[in-house]
């Protein structure tokens, strides 16, 4: 089928809630992907942070396959060695309690929720603003953006929006709270790390008041930002964590990871899911945790990082660059098309998350010339507008 066919697919038969690039991808690889006409371009957007490990990475692959020969579904109703397997390294790698799958992000900060007001009843959550946390309606309500929430009001009640400051945070923490719930990195608003003093702050002030402190790594985990979670880079230990998107080295799987703490106050039938954690997925995020969890490999994501920064510090045209290990984003004039004519011209792909941020998530596997590559059409890029 061509492009053109495709589209008008599109235009008769589906809901039009995405704004997709005149690309049509057929075929990836380690950083590359191929288009249907043959053409080759570096991505360093890898599906929104989700293929961390690159492309069909062989491991993978090969544990797809194998498992997709064996046994794909059973439902959560019997055991499954994947699925338990996984459960358990998570958890020792991570919190130290237990882990509750899901498929996606957004169900994964559901079951968060979830778990906060069951700890707490009827408690608020408290997140900052520029927070983007999912668009199911407890992860909408979390996301204090008018623009995503205003269509669908009204929403959950019971959730409090502040300024992502120390102050802010520990003013908005009371005998009240059910969680707070915060991003290390805050990804879908540019890249915005939150000060150090913001996290301890939260920490402080959900031990004061017995509220549960919750980190969204989906899109920080499993080594994006050079460590395999990004709180490992902070003095401040959450209650829970949820992770998803390069989770599953592509396949759509998400989970909740708690602490001792509150690892048992999920009980049979508070919250479950037909697919969640099943033998397929499991075995392909089992497959991206042996290649993500090494350390030589997160050095080089923080090194790779830093190289990217400077680079894009020295291009003309560049305001601002935030970065924290290879999760990079910079400022720039016209940001949407700015990455249209990358994508078209330079073969680039990159994201814009605003009019004037461009976001760059290069698999982890990348190498220095590629990054070098990367800077040099962007370059290009800057110089065609």
């Amino acid at each position: 089928m061509s492009l053109n066919e495709l589209r008008a697919i599109e235009r008769d038969h589906v809901v039009g809630n995405y704004a997709r690039m005149p690309v049509e991808f057929v075929r990836g690889e380690g950083t590359r992907l191929w288009d249907d006409e043959g053409n080759e371009y570096l991505d360093f957007l890898t599906g929104i942070s989700v293929l961390n490990v690159g492309h069909c990475h062989p491991r993978v692959v090969a544990a797809i396959r194998e498992q997709a020969g064996t046994l794909v579904h059973t439902s959560n109703l019997f055991y499954t060695e994947p699925g338990m397997r996984l459960a358990k390294r998570l958890a020792e790698r991570s919190l130290g309690g237990k882990t509750m799958f899901s498929n996606s992000g957004a169900e994964a900060v559901e079951g968060a929720l979830k778990l906060a007001r069951k700890h707490r009843r009827g408690g608020e959550i408290v997140t900052v603003h520029g927070a983007f946390h999912g668009r199911t309606y407890g992860a909408l309500s979390a996301t204090p953006q008018e623009s995503k929430q205003e269509p669908f009001a009204p929403l959950v009640p019971g959730f409090v929006a502040v300024p992502p400051t120390a102050e802010a945070i520990a003013g908005a923490v009371s005998e009240r709270t059910a969680a707070v719930m915060l991003e290390v990195v805050r990804g879908e608003s540019g890249v915005h790390p939150l000060p150090a003093d913001a996290l301890r702050a939260a920490r402080a002030a959900c031990d004061e008041h017995g509220a549960v402190l919750i980190f969204d790594e989906i899109q920080t985990g499993m080594g994006r930002t050079g460590s395999l979670f990004a709180y490992e880079q902070t003095d401040v230990v959450p209650d829970a964590i949820t992770l998803a998107k390069s989770l599953g080295g592509g396949l759509p799987i998400g989970a909740l990871v708690t602490s001792p703490a509150l690892a048992d106050v999920y009980q049979p039938g508070d919250h479950g899911s037909t697919f969640a954690g099943g033998p397929l997925v499991a075995a392909a995020a089992n497959a991206a945790l042996d290649v993500l969890d090494d350390e030589a490999l997160l050095a080089n994501v923080r090194r790779l990082g830093a190289r990217l920064a400077a680079g894009l510090r020295e291009l003309e045209g560049v305001r601002e660059v935030r970065q924290r290990g290879l999760m990079v984003a910079f400022d720039v004039d016209g940001a949407p098309e700015l990455v249209k004519r990358a994508l078209l011209e330079q073969r680039l792909v990159l994201n814009a998350t605003g009019p004037d941020t461009v976001r760059m998530l290069p698999a982890l596997i990348v190498s220095d010339a590629e990054c070098d590559d990367a800077l040099a059409r962007v370059g290009a890029s800057l110089a065609g507008a």
